[in-house]
């Protein structure tokens, strides 16, 4: 099996507040309809597409994850500097983000926090 293009799903609520948290953040929207709206993240155009859950429930068949009580999957955002991170961090929260482990320094200078968007997804923003 050979496959050119590998994207990400996610359920959302509210596709307007979506779009305006990552808007806020700066990523590049790839497009929108009544249905979903999505976003490149990193050099490499990695697209995540935010559907309503209702859409998404339907084409894969089954509830989705209530991400208030569980966890789904973490996406690493790269980062160049402690710098970067601290910044990184008062964006998301003044975008509506929620912090769920505040930026620290780890060993050998890595730094990183995590957040989650609006509807819990979560991210890892991380320089090494």
């Amino acid at each position: 099996m050979n496959t050119k293009k590998v994207w990400a799903n996610f359920s959302v609520q509210d596709l307007e507040r979506t779009t305006k948290f990552y808007k806020q953040l700066g990523f590049k929207q790839n497009g929108e309809s009544a249905q979903l709206t999505s976003f490149f993240f990193g050099d490499d155009n990695f697209i995540i597409h935010f559907f309503l859950k209702k859409v998404l429930e339907a084409g894969m068949g089954g509830n989705i994850i209530d991400t208030k009580t569980g966890n789904e999957i973490i996406f690493t955002l790269s980062a160049e500097s402690k710098e970067e991170v601290d910044k990184w961090e008062e964006e998301v929260r003044q975008a509506g983000g929620t912090i769920i482990a505040k930026a620290d320094e780890a060993r050998d200078g890595y730094s990183g926090f995590v957040f989650a968007d609006p509807d819990g997804h979560r991210f890892n923003v991380f320089c090494m």
